[in-house]
């Protein structure tokens, strides 16, 4: 194994452990923080596994908008149908984190779901 490859799995298992200790309310923050590295990459849409999830219908169809605002701004030259995406995206990223650092460290996962309004 070369040291890049040693690396990569390295960042794997770093990232599994992230996502399968972290508490509901840090997977929803983690969701946002992806969603807005996604569609400045154009990735959101096609990494969604809408069968694992009842709300991931409506977030494809939020996905498939800015989506369609970043790929119309980029081909008709138009920032500012980016930076509407952005405007819409980020907010929700924002109040998630804010819900979640609003939480006690110590509270329980069901605790911390209800107090998220999460499933």
């Amino acid at each position: 194994m070369n040291v890049l490859t040693s690396a990569a799995a390295k960042l794997s298992a770093y990232n599994r452990d992230s996502v399968l200790s972290a508490s509901p309310a840090r997977l929803l923050t983690m969701l946002y923080d992806r969603l807005l590295l996604d569609l400045t990459r154009g990735e959101a849409a096609g990494t969604l596994r809408v069968e694992l999830w009842d709300g991931a219908e409506g977030l494809l169809q939020l996905y498939g908008y800015l989506a369609d605002l970043i790929v119309g701004g980029m081909i008709e030259r138009d920032p500012a149908k980016v930076r509407e995406a952005i405007e819409l995206a980020e907010p929700l990223r924002r109040t998630w984190h804010e819900a979640a650092a609003l939480l006690p460290a110590a509270a329980t996962t069901t605790e911390a779901d209800r107090d998220l309004g999460v499933a």
